[in-house]
């Protein structure tokens, strides 16, 4: 291992080995925010889901390195594997392991590692596989919930829970449920680079292009355009604003643009780069989270929250759980679509100065660093208390209860697939 890593190591910053079900150049959200700052501190490897193709024989790893720190791997494997997730990642796995083993690419760069997961899909295959020194469970959404979630995602998510040494959950909602399922769950919610999004308020920081010339009052939304999203909403805002304009910024998911609601008034504008959004939320008169209320929704804590009120703009949304407890009343929440045009309408007319300079406030205390500082912290003492389990084992030789200290991950393993049916 080079000697900076082997210092870092020492000092509690071991390398991470991330499980992700996002891509790194989607919508930049809590995994970027949260990994690309560790990642001055530490290498990370980011693994993404595969990418297949017929034309592909055993496999291969894409590498890239998009900001400091991240090594971006992307599997791209055979056609003939797709249908089977375990036999997916058990090639992934041996990639992994040549590419940072002995006389691999990054040979070294990843000893000692802690192994951090977004998506409890691989847990089953790539727990254990890298000598891991802890291992973290950062639950930002109740997957299960999504639309065409894998239908074992609960199962696996449940033999995740049972290994993990330290759990974290991006909303309160969501802690109160993983908190009956393990002892040492963390609530760590939405962070916010208020001086990226304080450019919005800059008279010298352009508009977005597409904005320049169109009616006002500009009512906005950022983010992926997916399930959560309110159509029918939204098809009645247009029609109450048709004087004005409705924008989304963002790439879609899970639906199909030919289906979302058309009018001369609203503009689908698609994924545009991080960097640029605060020119886009400048425009906006009013920022917007018409989010339906469903299942996909119940415990999502939205990190545009915070990016909204560092912009400095008023925001409605709809009585998402998370928005109600957390950002009330610098938010605007609407019980009914009547309700939530009033509020918009309000909002955009006579914009509420108090409400904005408390968000303003809001924002400017929440920061990324001070949440990874905070989670930097726990990492530390579950690998100390993992180090200490291990050093008292020599005549341990059961299982460990549901959310405790791992020493062995493949007796961790047994025991909750013993306990939880394989689906």
């Amino acid at each position: 291992m080079p000697v900076a890593l082997r210092t870092a190591a020492r000092h509690g910053r071991q390398p991470l080995i991330v499980h992700s079900h996002l891509r790194w150049d989607f919508v930049w959200q809590r995994p970027q925010q949260i990994l690309s700052r560790l990642g001055r501190s530490r290498a990370v490897l980011y693994v993404e889901e595969p990418v297949f193709a017929d034309d592909i024989i055993g496999g291969s790893l894409d590498i890239s390195h998009p900001t400091t720190g991240i090594h971006r791997v992307i599997p791209r494997l055979p056609t003939v594997v797709r249908d089977s997730y375990d036999d997916a990642a058990t090639r992934v796995r041996t990639l992994l392991l040549e590419l940072i083993g002995e006389g691999g690419r990054l040979a070294g760069r990843f000893d000692d590692a802690v192994q951090w997961f977004y998506t409890p899909m691989p847990a089953r295959t790539m727990l254990g596989a890298f000598g891991e020194r802890a291992v973290v469970y950062d639950c930002m959404d109740e997957l299960a919930q999504f639309r065409f979630a894998p239908p074992d995602l609960a199962s696996r998510e449940r033999l995740l829970m049972a290994c993990a040494d330290v759990v974290f959950t991006g909303g309160h909602h969501l802690h109160e449920s993983k908190a009956r399922l393990h002892e040492n769950v963390h609530f760590f919610g939405c962070g916010v680079d208020a001086d990226h999004f304080a450019r919005a308020r800059r008279a010298d920081t352009p508009l977005g292009p597409e904005l320049v010339a169109l009616p006002r009052p500009i009512l906005g939304y950022f983010g992926v355009v997916d399930e959560r999203l309110d159509y029918e909403l939204i098809a009645w805002l247009a029609d109450a604003f048709a004087h004005g304009s409705l924008v989304f910024v963002g790439p879609h998911a899970k639906v199909d643009p030919r289906e979302l609601p058309r009018a001369a008034n609203i503009h689908w504008l698609g994924q545009r780069p991080y960097d640029a959004l605060p020119e886009y939320v400048k425009g906006f008169d009013v920022c917007l989270m018409p989010f339906a209320l469903n299942e996909a929704t119940e415990f999502i804590n939205p990190t545009k929250t915070l990016e909204y009120m560092a912009a400095g703009k008023p925001i409605v949304s709809t009585a998402v759980s998370d928005v109600v407890r957390n950002f009330v009343p610098v938010v605007r929440v609407a019980g009914s679509i009547g309700e939530f045009i009033d509020e918009t309408a309000v909002a955009a007319a006579m914009p509420d100065l108090e409400r904005v300079e408390a968000g303003l406030a809001r924002a400017a205390s929440a920061s990324w660093e001070s949440i990874i500082g905070a989670m930097d912290a726990l990492i530390a003492t579950a690998v100390r208390a993992r180090r200490v389990s291990n050093a008292n084992r020599s005549t341990f030789t059961g299982g460990r209860r549901l959310g405790g200290s791992s020493s062995s991950v493949g007796r961790s393993i047994s025991a909750a697939e013993g306990a939880t049916p394989s689906a």
